[in-house]
């Protein structure tokens, strides 16, 4: 039996399995794709004592400090299927591997990307739209675009698009955005993005793929603005699914609850990173780790005092 199963490889989950590995415990670590939400982030600044570096680049600096620890991490890159309760712990099913016993679980599953749920957007997901700008970007190279958010993802997006993209339409349904000032700044020194606010996209059109979006009010004259791609950049939704199947509380707006130790309602069962209702909802990589500290220390207290 395991001392701990950390789902979740992200910066949460490998962060935290550096902490158990650090105090001696036997660690399963398991996740369905390798960094998680890092690998969409072309550009981290914020990251203390790195003063720039890519995401992906930075989440592999992570997995590489978890596997330092050899035969005290193991590694599994699959999807966990079903985790039940059983005496002393928990019995973990994972996909394509024998089910697997731990005494206690770190949930760090993170966010998925949320959709804006408009006619055609299923229709073209892979035609045209896609849910990362920093992603994608490299192939859509002088064609027009559209980038649809306000936030962080969707500002930083549409920056890194106008590295390659002939035009970028940065909609948004508000006139001010809740991006940090940083990246607001940047995208408004590029000249071949034009700010479509106040308004909606209510359709995604085309015909094999992504011809254009069809706004809920005109801009420029028109309600249709011609584009080849479409990023959707308008936040994610708190991976609970898992925490769900296994009775853990959710927060009224449907975040893991734990407290400051970083427990759930359920002994033994721990969260941390962006699906948790911990540090004010701020997803960033620095309250995922600092969440994940806590809760691989959280582990081992109760692991030595059994509550």
């Amino acid at each position: 039996m395991f001392d701990v199963v950390i789902i979740g490889l992200g910066c949460a989950g490998y962060t935290a399995a550096v902490y158990c590995a650090r105090y001696k415990l036997k660690v399963y670590l398991v996740g369905a794709e390798e960094g998680g939400m890092g690998n969409t982030a072309a550009e981290v600044g914020n990251w203390p004592g790195i003063i720039d570096i890519r995401g992906p680049d930075l989440m592999e600096n992570f997995k590489n400090h978890a596997l330092s620890f050899g035969d005290s991490v193991t590694y599994k890159i699959s999807r966990v299927k079903q985790i039940e309760k059983i005496t002393g712990g928990f019995s973990v099913e994972i996909e394509g591997a024998e089910k697997i016993e731990a005494k206690t679980i770190i949930f760090a599953t993170g966010s998925n990307k949320r959709h804006l749920g408009v006619e055609g957007e299923t229709e073209f997901s892979g035609k045209g739209v896609t849910y990362c700008a920093t992603c994608d970007a490299f192939f859509y190279k002088n064609k027009d675009v559209a980038v649809i958010g306000g936030g962080d993802s969707a500002v930083e997006g549409a920056a890194i698009a106008a590295q390659v993209a002939r035009k970028v339409y940065l909609i948004h349904r508000k006139n001010t955005f809740r991006a940090e000032p940083f990246w607001v700044d940047r995208v408004k020194e590029k000249k071949n993005v034009e700010f479509v606010l106040e308004r909606n996209v209510k359709k995604i059109v085309g015909t094999t793929k992504v011809t254009g979006v069809e706004l809920d009010q005109p801009h420029n004259g028109s309600r249709t603005i011609p584009v080849d791609g479409v990023f959707i950049e308008i936040g994610s939704n708190p991976a609970v699914d898992l925490p769900k199947q296994l009775g853990c509380a959710l927060d009224p707006l449907g975040f893991l609850a734990v407290d400051s130790a970083q427990r759930t309602n359920i002994a033994g069962v721990f969260g941390a990173g962006d699906l948790t209702s911990a540090s004010n909802h701020f997803a960033q990589f620095t309250t995922a780790a600092g969440e994940a500290t806590v809760a691989a220390n959280s582990v081992f207290n109760f692991l030595q005092s059994g509550k």
